[in-house]
């Protein structure tokens, strides 16, 4: 059964959904972005559906100032206290849970990742967020994704006759195929000390609780992640999708990878 609540965080009042199940390791999913807690098309309150049917508890909510909660939007580097209060939510409302297992995706996995230690048993990260603040607000262009990853593409395109055919006929932008192709000889730079990176990789090398990296190998986002950040011995499981949400087919392979991480913590 699903219900709504709501809990404070340092004096707003924040909305919730409880998906009940009888199990005593529950999922706690937070949002990226400025997403609400259903997610994307209404992606999370399935993902919370499914896992509710496989027997685990699931708590979504809205950080302050997004959806149905108060407080001021501060974006998920102040999200700290969001999570916390959503924790000590989460125990009081199914109060048979021993473990707790967060989830979240893009800038939701970096949040669970900078604000560590918190009150939670495993991570499961998809797509980590590890852009830096770029030029890119100003040009109305986003940042170009890692040469490795443009090789890949590239590659990809100039060995398919329907691109050939296309660039052939001028249906393809030629300016845009030039400012990709001269970040094929860039190199990645080592990530400055103080950068968001090399934050993530200090966060993963000393975190104090299991976790696993879900990435959609054809995503801008994880592609970006893998080549400025190192996640150590932190296991990574890998999709061969660009869907940066693990929409449509792929939400049930994220939804088993999110229940085989339950079930080894209610074995452990």
């Amino acid at each position: 059964m699903r219900h709504q609540l709501t809990f404070p965080c340092e004096g707003a009042t924040l909305a919730a959904t409880l998906d009940e199940a009888p199990g005593s390791t529950g999922l706690l999913i937070v949002s990226g972005g400025n997403e609400i807690r259903s997610g994307a098309h209404r992606g999370m309150a399935m993902l919370a559906a499914r896992i509710a049917a496989g027997g685990h508890p699931v708590f979504r909510f809205d950080r302050r100032g997004i959806g149905d909660s108060e407080g001021e939007n501060t974006g998920y580097e102040s999200s700290a206290p969001d999570i916390a209060a959503a924790i000590a939510a989460f125990r009081s409302t199914a109060p048979q849970l021993t473990r707790i297992i967060a989830f979240g995706n893009c800038d939701a996995a970096s949040a669970l990742l900078l604000h560590q230690p918190l009150a939670l048993d495993g991570l499961i990260l998809a797509n980590p967020w590890a852009y830096e603040n770029d030029d890119s607000e100003e040009t109305d262009e986003p940042a170009l994704p890692p040469a490795a990853a443009i090789r890949a593409r590239y590659l990809s395109r100039l060995t398919d006759p329907k691109s050939l055919l296309r660039l052939l006929k001028g249906e393809i932008d030629v300016k845009k195929l030039a400012r990709g192709l001269s970040a094929l000889g860039r190199r990645t730079a080592p990530a400055a000390p103080d950068s968001l990176p090399a934050h993530l990789t200090a966060a993963l090398v000393a975190l104090p609780v299991p976790a696993t990296i879900l990435l959609a190998t054809g995503d801008r986002t994880a592609q970006a992640f893998l080549a400025s950040c190192d996640p150590g011995t932190v296991p990574i499981e890998r999709l061969a999708s660009a869907s940066h949400s693990f929409a449509g087919d792929d939400a049930e392979w994220l939804a088993q990878r999110i229940l085989n991480a339950l079930g080894r913590e209610s074995a452990g």
